[in-house]
């Protein structure tokens, strides 16, 4: 196991790393301490070439002006919090508004668009960042730390871990987007994923859930059984057509750190295994990357990646019915999420 560090650029007079963990087989991660973004993971497929499996950037300007939040740990809260305010213990907290009048994976400058600090371990990479009381809008001194570790079993580890000296709310995520066919060769349509989930949440035409837990079955919500990612954007499904074609929808998992999730590229024969002990996962399937620029050469267009992140249920705090997103003061905040990747036989 190698963990190199190089320059990767500088912001606001602060140099930014680029980390890249290699295992003994060759399998490598690439992270920078701007947003924790996820920069590049090189997986093999079935014939043993190793290729591109996340969109990303070669330079750091783009990540600074990206509006997709690449493979970066977005907060303090992932997903939508309806109408940018909240109340807790009789206080209200207005957040700004940047995603129409909702606020959105954190605010204009969440945890993705700050610069971290860093440690480099034996096997990967510690950054931390500390979430002043009243940085965009959330109340409480937050200190959090997200560790990456790569193994020798072709395992990308995510700790998150947090504490805050007043309550406050918090769920993170990563957003990476993945893409198994290599070098972003093909779109996702055609990757199958399995999901252990019997219910989604229904979203209104702002993507805020409103509360109604959905039944699965007989939908094209049901990755009971694998299905092929093109069932949901070309479905006539009302929630496959509000989201623009496809799905950016909270799923409810039936259990954890038991191959929760799984996505496979028939062609490549790369097989992702995502485990986490979070109670649901939002599945966004790219619908809304426009066909404007690049990644790494590729044009931009819709459905090049997916993303499957793993985090408490978005706009929780107006659900009484969902689990809470609240942490205490004082109390520790903890979340694990294993990416696994193999190859199909």
């Amino acid at each position: 196991m190698v963990v190199t560090q190089t320059i990767f650029g500088e912001v606001d007079q602060k140099t930014i790393y680029s980390f890249t963990m290699e295992n003994d087989h060759g399998m490598k991660v690439t992270a920078i301490n701007y947003g924790c973004i996820i920069t590049s993971i090189l997986a093999p497929d079935k014939k043993g070439t190793f290729e591109e499996v996340v969109i990303g950037h070669d330079a750091l300007d783009d990540y600074i002006h990206d509006s997709y939040f690449l493979g970066a740990v977005v907060g303090r809260v992932g997903g939508r919090i309806k109408d940018g305010s909240f109340e807790l213990d009789g206080n209200t907290y207005t957040l700004p508004t940047n995603n129409h009048k909702n606020h959105l994976h954190g605010g204009f400058k969440g945890f993705n668009k700050v610069v971290w600090d860093a440690e480099r371990l034996e096997k990967g990479v510690r950054f931390s960042y500390f979430s002043p009381d009243g940085e965009e809008g959330y109340p409480g001194n937050l200190h959090i730390q997200v560790t990456y570790i790569l193994d020798n079993q072709n395992q990308l580890n995510i700790h998150y871990e947090a504490h805050s000296d007043q309550k406050t709310l918090l769920t993170v995520t990563n957003h990476s987007y993945f893409n198994l066919s290599g070098n972003l060769k093909r779109d996702i349509r055609q990757h199958s994923l399995k999901i252990k989930s019997d219910r989604f949440l229904e979203l209104n035409d702002e993507f805020i859930p409103t509360g109604n837990f959905l039944e699965v079955s007989c939908t094209p919500f049901d990755f009971r059984d694998e299905r092929a990612i093109e069932t949901g954007i070309t479905s006539a499904h009302d929630q496959n057509i509000l989201v623009g074609f496809g799905y950016d929808h909270p799923f409810i998992l039936n259990t954890n750190h038991n191959t929760e999730m799984v996505l496979k590229d028939p062609i490549s024969g790369r097989i992702l295994t995502i485990e986490t002990d979070e109670v649901g996962v939002v599945l966004y399937s790219g619908n809304s990357i426009k066909n404007e620029g690049q990644f790494r050469g590729i044009p931009a267009r819709k459905y090049l990646g997916i993303c499957l992140e793993t985090q408490g249920l978005p706009d929780a705090i107006h659900h009484p019915s969902f689990p809470k997103v609240i942490l205490d003061k004082d109390q520790k905040y903890s979340s694990k999420t294993i990416y696994k990747f193999e190859i199909g036989h």
